[in-house]
């Protein structure tokens, strides 16, 4: 299992190429990027979220 901080990075890395992809997808008018980059941005908030939700769990059980 992942620790927290890995969670939270990988999120944050995830929500910025997620961010990239779906403006290119705009500019471009191309849907397909476009949905794939909201996909992984919202991947990405989930993923921090849990790095998140981790690192409280482990304080309070320290």
């Amino acid at each position: 299992m992942k620790d927290a901080n890995t969670d939270k990075a990988e999120g944050t890395k995830d929500k910025a190429v997620g961010k990239v992809k779906e403006t290119v997808g705009k500019v471009t008018g191309n849907e397909k990027t476009e949905a794939e980059g909201k996909g992984q941005n919202t991947k990405g908030h989930a993923e921090e979220t849990k790095g998140k939700i981790k690192k409280t769990i482990d304080k309070a059980t320290d």
